[in-house]
């Protein structure tokens, strides 16, 4: 894709690469090279100098901190940081709800919240699976009841990603129960401070406590708090929704760990005097993923553009969820076959710093079954792949 770059859009590439060689702190890249568990601080610190540098939010409007790029370097950026190995950053405060507080929140709430985001001063998560609503979201049952300036919130919320880490919960709430479903939910912002909420991790198949339940006993929230109108949050969440399912995709990281896996091919004996990359059967796998990634690539590109223009992406964030997860799967797939027995010996302790040992690092074979447990759940969250298909089969199919 060089070869369509204009000279300008190339000096900014290489002005990435550079930002990225001098900037991004070397002991976090120790970290993601070795597969070393990052810790909170790891993310707010890379983010807070992305923030100084003024790239920490490519996609938000000008007038809120955004970096006015084009499409094809915001293309650029995140290609570059991808293929370097550089977070980006988390997703629930700068890719999920500052956009729709800065296209459904008041003044003041944009004035309140959207500073400390762009800064990483405030770590936030979702509030939006419960244990009996995930793929059938609408059918959450977490009420939120007004009590004069307030509402109160009772309920549990579930597979709330890093929320031991939050300050802030965004949360769907249900605040009338005598209309349909849909039309009786809110979009409530939350301090995970105030009494009443409780946090319970959910320890995953790769023993990581990545995901928690989160539990509100009476918990009293400012109705100041309420984005946009009472009843109205499911119209919010689907363009919260649209955006999460469009970063999901992941193309840049794809790429990474293609161009990991190829290496490890190239010096992993097939049994037969030759590599992986000799056999056939291996080699043609590798290739179909590749053509998926890069068509991947493109379809990503034209949803870029398309909200470029102020627009918000549609059900094509529905088909860049589906085939980039089910390709990210594909890679944690082929991985676990060049690994083989090589997976089975595991230290959890060898992924964290300090470890004595000699270290495996991420693109060694003895990652791949972490690897391969953590990532089942992305066809999953985001909405589950089966839904997308059936979003996607009425609004592009029309059937």
């Amino acid at each position: 894709m060089n070869a369509d770059f204009t000279a300008e859009e190339l000096t900014f590439q290489k002005d990435v690469k550079a930002f990225l060689e001098s900037e991004f702190p070397s002991d976090i890249k120790h970290k993601v090279d070795n597969g070393i568990a990052l810790e909170k601080d790891d993310y707010v610190r890379w983010q807070k100098i992305l923030n100084n540098k003024g790239w920490a939010a490519p996609n938000w409007p000008v007038e809120y901190g955004g970096t006015g790029w084009t499409p094809t370097q915001k293309y650029i950026f995140a290609m570059e940081m991808g293929l370097y190995g550089a977070m980006e950053p988390v997703a629930f405060g700068m890719k999920m709800v500052a956009p729709v507080i800065y296209s459904f929140g008041s003044e003041e709430q944009k004035q309140r919240f959207l500073p400390d985001i762009l800064a990483s001063n405030v770590w936030w998560c979702q509030g939006y699976s419960e244990p009996n609503a995930g793929s059938d979201l609408a059918s959450l049952k977490t009420t939120a009841v007004r009590d004069g300036d307030h509402y109160v919130v009772n309920g549990t919320k579930t597979w709330t990603t890093l929320g031991q880490h939050a300050d802030w919960i965004f949360c769907l709430v249900r605040t009338d129960s005598t209309v349909k479903k849909q039309e009786g939910i809110s979009f409530l912002l939350i301090d995970m401070k105030t009494p009443g909420i409780t946090v319970s991790p959910i320890v995953l198949l790769d023993g990581e406590p990545e995901v928690n339940e989160v539990h509100f006993d009476d918990v009293r929230v400012p109705a100041e708090n309420l984005i946009g109108e009472e009843n109205k949050g499911w119209t919010y969440a689907k363009v919260l929704l649209t955006h999460e399912r469009t970063n999901i995709a992941q193309v840049p990281n794809s790429k990474l760990r293609l161009r990991r896996l190829r290496k490890i091919a190239s010096e992993t004996a097939d049994g037969f005097g030759g590599n992986l990359l000799d056999d056939p059967v291996f080699a043609g796998k590798l290739a179909e993923v590749e053509i998926q990634i890069t068509a991947l690539e493109f379809a990503e590109l034209r949803t870029l553009a398309a909200v470029s223009v102020g627009k918000a992406p549609g059900p094509e964030s529905s088909i860049l969820k589906v085939v980039g997860t089910e390709a990210s799967q594909f890679i944690d797939e082929l991985y676990m076959e060049v690994a083989a027995y090589h997976s089975m010996p595991h230290v959890k302790d060898q992924f964290t710093e300090g470890f004595s040992g000699e270290h495996v690092g991420t693109g060694s074979l003895a990652a791949s079954a972490d690897k391969y447990f953590n990532h089942r759940k992305k066809s999953i969250y985001g909405g589950s792949n089966e839904v997308q298909k059936n979003i996607i089969s009425k609004a592009v199919l029309g059937l």
